[in-house]
């Protein structure tokens, strides 16, 4: 029998197996290790986690594909994980000593974070993976600190050993620095190669060694932490779940205390990492509990489910409320699909807490949702989505972060999301916007370059920190409008992709900035109107209306775009209009016969362009976000 189809010589399709820890005569929690994998993006945790799943036979090698893990398409396409994803996998050492290993795969970059925290919130320990090419970066250094802040015990890995431009010894000197002191030996730190499987088992094994087992008490009220959610249209919302006390079982009355809602357990399970049923869930244990309620709201990443008849009187901890860092509005492109529009939002919160949205209503553009993000990626992703899995089409406004207003008669303060919600310029006092700390990890080498950009966009410098002898981190705090749109973009082209960064909300600070609004036809459009500095207006403008000539789509009449400070025009473009040859048939005879089609022609565009209205199309709303 293979190796991998028993637990302490039961056989995996017993009872006994399917039930559990009942009657195998063991400590359950003791053979239990929860862990994730956290790094940089791109450094390996996927190729880790299909090497995992093959290892401990989780998968039937004929079932294998890349990224296993990766569920959606948007994850294949872009090569990135951007959900969080769990799944337990049996795992037996050379000692003939069976585990249950629950691996939660997290993303990388930087918008996903609270993917990682919640991950970390459920576990014990965590892989730290290192690209042995690229070395410790902006992500790497965050994901650590998160790992710390919840006291887990991490083992560092370095991936990619395998290849010839590997980096190893300097990786490894990195790795000490950023452990201060806490790694003596090189033999502590793994080296492997996740697509060659070099390795891979050791891995396994340090996380049984190393990695605590969970601590609970089975014997009190049922706690459980919900840690990611799902909808399912049959069974209703799909709790993820970390089990810390008692046990969970399928016809339980189920209370949660958080959103004071109660259930009934409809079906109790694992991830294998499909959805497979079992009687309960006992402490230490993750899993799923369908809950079978409609209203997804009740059912909130954070709450803490307890039995309705023995309910714990204290809840988990569970986590910080996400902060938003970037605002935008999604408005349907036909008004009757403003209830599905709300319908989606709602039900892809439940998979992603980090989205809020609220409604709101332009005169333009109909009701929408005024909704928050934590970075672009993430608000790119959350549009795809809403695209791909919802049939929706949007417009999107301009993206800008929150403003602080303190009026001038009241002294009221009050927060705006959105440049149409900025007052009269004489009725305000004072505009606070949001600061950032900003660290990029690059080579020595561009140091310079880097400094030149974060000056260049009004950041102020903090401190300088060598990591090893060829790399640096830069700390600088910086105002969040200039980091949102392409800062990333231009920090990898001027270190040829070596650079990263990460970044947190540092504080407000007061700001001489004005809104600016766009014109197209001669009509306000509210969507594409920014809050910028008073002396970035006419740049800014220029760029603005130069971009939407290039994205707009010709008419048969011309085109005037603009760019206007409080009605005054400071830039301008025009789109030409797009020509006929009405004259094409004609042949010989007297010029005044064109002259009269020519002059017939010039009539109906000047008629047009009275009475014409541009449709901006979704296409060109988000090449506008892009650029």
């Amino acid at each position: 029998m293979d190796k991998y189809q028993t637990f302490n010589g039961v056989e995996k399709n017993s009872v006994l197996w399917d039930n559990s820890s009942q009657g195998l005569g063991i400590n359950f929690m003791q053979n239990i290790r929860n862990f994730c994998i956290i790094a940089h993006i791109d450094h390996g945790k996927s190729t880790l986690a299909d090497r995992f799943l093959e290892l401990t036979g989780t998968v039937e090698k004929r079932k294998m594909r890349e990224q296993f893990l990766d569920q959606m398409d948007l994850e294949r396409e872009r090569g990135i994980t951007i959900k969080l994803q769990p799944v337990r996998m049996d795992f037996r050492l050379s000692s003939a000593e069976n585990f249950i290993l629950n691996l939660i795969d997290t993303p990388g970059h930087v918008d996903f974070t609270y993917e990682v925290s919640r991950s970390l919130a459920a576990v014990e320990g965590a892989i730290l993976l290192v690209d042995a090419t690229k070395g410790v970066q902006a992500q790497t250094l965050a994901n650590f600190y998160l790992a710390l802040g919840q006291k887990l015990k991490v083992i560092p890995v370095i991936n990619k050993v395998d290849l010839g431009s590997a980096r190893v010894a300097e990786v490894e000197s990195e790795i000490k620095e950023i452990f201060m002191g806490e790694i003596q030996s090189s033999d502590e730190i793994l080296k492997i190669s996740a697509k060659d499987g070099l390795n891979v088992e050791k891995v396994l094994e340090a996380v049984t060694e190393k990695i605590p087992a969970p601590k609970g008490h089975a014997e009190k009220q049922a706690r459980a932490l919900i840690f990611d959610s799902v909808y399912d249209s049959f069974k209703g919302a799909l709790a993820y779940i970390r089990v810390f006390d008692g046990k969970i079982k399928r016809g339980d009355k189920i209370y949660l205390i958080g959103s004071r809602a109660q259930a009934e357990v409809l079906e109790v399970g694992v991830f294998k990492p499909a959805l497979i049923q079992k009687d309960s869930l006992e402490a230490g244990e993750i899993g799923y509990i369908a809950t079978g309620l409609k209203d997804v709201v009740m059912c909130r990443v954070g709450d803490t489910i307890t039995l309705f008849t023995e309910q714990a009187k204290e809840p988990l901890s569970g986590y910080r409320e996400p902060k938003p860092m970037v605002f935008a509005s999604f408005y349907p492109s036909e008004e009757a699909n403003f209830e599905h529009l709300k319908d989606s939002l709602n039900k892809l919160k439940l998979n992603d807490a980090s989205l809020t949205f609220e409604p709101e209503s332009s005169e333009a553009l109909g009701r929408g949702f005024k909704c928050g993000f934590l970075g672009m990626l993430h608000l790119e992703i959350v549009s795809e989505r809403l695209k791909r899995e919802y049939g929706l089409e949007l417009v999107l406004s301009t993206p800008s972060v929150a403003y602080q207003i303190i009026e001038k008669h009241s002294g009221t303060e009050k927060t705006i999301f959105s440049p149409h919600e900025l007052p009269e310029p004489s009725k305000i006092e004072k505009i606070k916007e949001p600061w950032i700390k900003i660290e990029v990890v690059c080579p020595n080498e561009y140091l310079g370059a880097v400094m030149k950009l974060l000056q260049g966009a009004g950041g102020v410098y903090k401190a300088t920190q060598y990591l090893g002898a060829e790399r640096v981190i830069i700390k600088y705090e910086a105002p969040l409008r200039e980091i949102i749109v392409d800062f990333y973009d231009r920090l990898k082209s001027i270190t040829s992709g070596y650079a990263s960064m990460s970044y947190e909300l540092a504080d407000w600070r007061a700001a001489d900035l004005v809104k600016m609004d766009i014109l197209v036809a001669g009509e306000e459009v509210p969507a594409l109107a920014r809050i910028i500095p008073k002396d970035q207006v006419f740049e800014t403008g220029r760029q603005m209306v130069k971009k939407l000539k290039e994205v707009l789509p010709r008419q048969m009449f011309a085109v005037a775009i603009q760019a206007a400070i409080g009605g005054k025009i400071i830039a301008r473009e025009t789109i030409a209009a797009m020509k006929k040859d009405v004259t094409g048939y004609l042949y010989g005879g007297d010029y005044t016969r064109k002259k009269k089609l020519l002059e017939k022609q010039k009539r109906g565009k000047k008629k047009m362009k009275a009475i014409g209205k541009l449709k901006i199309p979704q296409k060109a709303f988000l090449e506008i976000l892009k650029k």
